[in-house]
C-alpha cells in the first residue's frame, strides 16, 4: 500500500491506530519538500518554519547533499567500527579543522551526543580530575531539554519529560539558567566533573542568557577545574547566525556537542568533539555505536557542512534574523508578550487571549507550519536557505493570522 495514493485523514487514521502517541503533531501529513517549502499529499504547498526543530538549516533536499547521499549510498553505506571505512577519518580531520578541536566521536542522534559527552565526563572526572571512584557530579540548567532517554529526562526539571520513569540517573543536578553565582557555588564541588548548558535554550522557548554568561562560564570551569560541555545539537550550524552560538562571545567549551543540522536532514548524525587531554579518556572497548561513523553518513554530514560554509548560510541567517525581528514587531503589541530572536531561532510568547495551538492551525491553513513549545510559545525557525522576499510572505502570513483573530 502506497502511501501516496492516501489521503491525509487516512494516513492520519493509520498512526493513530498503529503508531505509539509519543507525538501529538500538528494534522498535517507531508510529503515533499525543497528549500523552504513544503506539500502535503494532497499538494498544497507550506512555508516550513520549524526546519524539523533545525535539524533542515540548509532547506529540505538540498540538492548537493542529496547527491552526495545518493553517490556514497551506491558505494557502501556501513562496516561498523569493527574495520575502517575510507570516509570516517576524511570526516574527522574535517570537522575537527573547522571547530578548533583535536578529536571527534561520531554517534548518531542528538542524544546519544549528550550521553556520550557526559560518559565522557565522568571518565574524565576519575581518571584526570582523581573524583572518588561513583562520585561524579554533572550540573546542569532548569529548563534545558536534550532528549528522552533516562539519562535525558534525570537532568530534566519538566514532569512531562520525566514523571513516571524514575528511578533517575544519579549525581545530576539542576541549578537556574543564566545564573552565574549558582553555577559558581556548585562548581566548588570538588566532586563535580562537568557542567552541560544550551548557549541558548530552544525547547525552553528561545531563551537567550545575559551578554557575557557563556565567558563567566567559561572562566568559572576553567578556575574550579570541570568540563564546560557546550549542547549545540539544535543552536549549532548556522541557526543564531553563527556558526556556533558560543561564538558571539568568542569562547570555546571543552566538549562540543552537534547533530540536527550536521546531516542537512537527511539521517542522523552526531558529533562531539573534544581536546586530547578529554577524548583520550575514552579507549578500546569503553564506548561504541554500530552506525556511529558510518560512511554514508560521514560523506552526507561533509556535504552538509560544505554546503553551510560555502553558500555563507550563517551570514544569511544573521542578516535575515534582524529582518524577521522587523517584521514581527509589526503584530499588534496586544497580541503578544514578547519576542526573542537570534539569527533565525526565534520565538514568540503569544497573550493568553490567543489559544497558540489555534494560531497553530490557523497558520497550517493560512500556508505556513510550525509549532508551539511550553503551551503559549510560538517557535519560529525558517530554512538558512530562505530568502529575504520568502523570509517577509511568510512573517506576513504570521501577522495576517494573528489579525484574523479580531474577526
Amino acid at each position: 500500500m502506497a502511501s501516496n495514493n492516501l489521503s491525509s485523514s487516512e494516513i492520519i487514521a493509520l498512526e493513530n491506530k498503529y503508531g505509539c502517541r509519543n507525538y501529538e503533531p500538528i494534522p498535517v501529513v507531508l510529503s515533499r519538500g525543497e528549500g523552504a517549502f513544503v506539500w502535503d499529499v494532497e499538494g498544497k504547498k507550506y512555508y516550513d518554519f520549524l526546519s524539523a526543530y533545525s535539524a533542515v538549516n540548509q532547506g529540505h533536499c538540498h540538492p548537493r547533499i542529496v547527491a552526495a547521499l545518493k553517490e556514497q549510498a551506491d558505494k557502501l553505506t556501513l562496516v561498523s567500527r569493527a574495520f575502517y571505512s575510507n570516509q570516517l577519518g576524511v570526516f574527522e580531520k574535517m570537522m575537527t579543522e573547522t571547530f578548533g578541536f583535536d578529536r571527534l566521536l561520531a554517534m548518531n542522534t542528538g542524544v546519544e551526543g549528550g550521553e556520550s559527552a557526559c560518559k565522557i565526563a565522568r571518565k574524565w572526572g576519575y581518571d584526570v580530575k582523581k573524583i572518588p571512584d561513583g562520585q561524579a557530579k554533572i550540573i546542569f540548567a532548569e529548563g534545558n531539554f536534550w532528549g528522552r532517554t533516562l539519562s535525558a529526562i534525570s537532568a530534566s526539571a519538566d514532569p512531562m519529560c520525566y514523571k513516571g520513569f524514575g528511578p533517575y540517573m544519579p549525581g545530576f543536578k539542576l541549578i537556574p539558567y543564566n545564573n552565574i553565582a549558582a553555577l559558581e557555588k556548585e562548581l566548588q564541588d570538588p566532586t563535580v566533573a562537568a557542567f552541560m548548558v544550551e548557549p541558548i535554550q530552544g525547547e525552553a522557548g528561545t531563551i537567550i542568557p545575559d551578554d557575557g554568561y557563556l565567558k563567566k562560564v567559561r572562566e568559572l570551569c576553567t578556575k574550579y577545574n570541570v568540563l564546560w560541555i557546550a549542547d549545540e545539537v539544535q543552536t549549532g550550524l548556522g541557526r543564531t547566525g553563527k556558526l556556533l552560538a558560543v561564538n558571539y562571545e568568542g569562547v570555546k567549551p571543552d566538549i562540543l556537542i552537534l547533530g540536527k543540522a550536521l546531516s542537512g536532514g537527511m539521517l542522523p548524525v552526531s558529533a562531539i568533539m573534544a581536546n586530547n587531554n578529554v577524548m583520550d579518556v575514552i579507549k578500546p572497548g569503553t564506548h561504541g555505536s554500530t552506525y556511529g561513523g558510518n560512511p554514508l553518513a560521514c560523506a552526507v554530514a561533509m556535504e552538509a557542512i560544505k554546503v553551510l560554509l560555502e553558500e555563507k548560510l550563517p551570514e544569511n541567517a544573521e542578516k535575515l534574523g534582524h529582518v524577521l525581528v522587523e517584521e514581527l514587531k509589526k503584530i499588534p503589541k496586544n497580541k503578544v508578550t514578547a519576542i526573542r530572536c537570534r539569527g533565525l531561532m526565534c520565538a514568540i510568547d503569544v497573550h493568553e487571549s490567543i489559544p497558540a495551538k489555534e494560531l497553530c492551525l490557523r497558520l497550517r491553513d493560512a500556508g505556513l507550519i510550525t509549532k508551539t513549545t511550553h503551551g503559549q510559545t510560538l517557535r519560529l525557525a525558517p530554512p538558512l536557505v530562505i530568502t529575504e522576499k520568502q523570509l517577509r510572505d511568510g512573517a506576513g502570513i504570521i501577522r495576517s493570522v494573528f489579525d484574523s483573530f479580531d474577526k
